[in-house]
């Protein structure tokens, strides 16, 4: 159990504000104050400094923040295990992005449970940077996540790489046909929220053409795949997304890809834990296991 001052310490990370650390933990700013004093005592070292108003992380700060909050974290992933320790069930949590979680790893955690029975599956949906804090915060053991993500903080497994594609109704006609990304900026843009891998993808893809989102003369901001769907489904405008999302209607005819001349993207769907973990090897396991599963 890590000392009551390390928590303190990492509620201050958390706030960047002892007013507000304090009224987190329930305690006096002054004891935030002490707590702090007495780690850079023991440490013999500053661990914050304040620029103007703004409180910041020295290095040291930082490296005990990484350091301790993976303690923290493993900690609580061993103390899932040990409540389980009198029982056959093993506790797996993780996270998987909206798209992914939806039409590309049922099926291997389908397998993963009929071939280990004994385990239990706990699945948070969330987009890719709710899923990186999620793991950050030690409240899911691994992601598997679609977008853009920091590296060399976390260990990688690339699970698959899939066609991300821009699509439409199959009956949607066009007032020109496009032939350059630039063609569809009349169109109205179905797009993912802020934060989310689908949405980053395609802005990045667009920055390369020094483009943005506003560039298209109406887009419709959806936080679901499914209504997405739908909605190109009825014609209510086009989209970007991978291919795996809408297989099932580019086979059946109702959508179709819309041919680029200058638009080809594949991405990768990465498995993603961290990289400083005890429990590394065992998630790494894991991870192996469902890709071995993927259909």
């Amino acid at each position: 159990m890590l000392d009551f001052r390390i928590d303190t310490f990492l509620c201050v990370c958390r706030n960047m504000n002892y007013t507000h650390a304090a009224n987190e933990l329930n305690i006096t700013q002054p004891a935030v104050s002490q707590h702090i004093h007495y780690l850079e005592k023991v440490y013999n070292t500053k661990l914050f400094i304040k620029d103007g108003k703004k409180l910041e992380l020295t290095d040291s700060g930082r490296l005990l923040f990484e350091k301790m909050n993976q303690i923290r974290n493993d900690e609580a992933i061993l103390k899932r295990e040990l409540s389980l320790s009198n029982t056959a069930n093993k506790k797996i949590s993780f996270g998987v992005t909206m798209t992914i979680g939806e039409y590309a790893i049922s099926y291997p955690v389908s397998c993963y449970i009929k071939d280990h029975p004994e385990t239990d599956f706990v699945i948070h949906f969330g987009n890719t940077t709710e899923l990186l804090n999620n793991l950050k915060d030690g409240n899911i053991d691994f992601a598997l996540v679609e977008g853009y993500f920091p590296e060399g903080i976390y260990n990688t497994m690339l699970y698959r790489t899939e066609e991300f594609i821009p699509v439409c109704a199959a009956s949607h006609i066009f007032k020109k046909k496009p032939n350059q990304l630039s063609d569809l900026f009349s169109e109205r843009l179905l797009v993912r929220e802020p934060g989310s891998g689908t949405r980053n993808i395609l802005e990045r893809s667009l920055a390369i053409n020094n483009h943005e989102i506003e560039c298209f003369t109406h887009y419709t901001q959806v936080e679901n795949m499914h209504t997405i769907i739908q909605f190109l489904l009825n014609d209510c405008g086009i989209s970007f997304l991978y291919k795996a999302a809408v297989e099932r209607e580019l086979q059946q005819g109702s959508l179709k890809k819309i041919p680029l001349n200058n638009f080809s993207i594949q991405h990768d769907f990465t498995f993603l834990w961290s990289e400083n973990s005890v429990f590394s090897d065992e998630i790494e396991k894991i991870c192996a296991d469902l890709k071995r599963y993927k259909s």
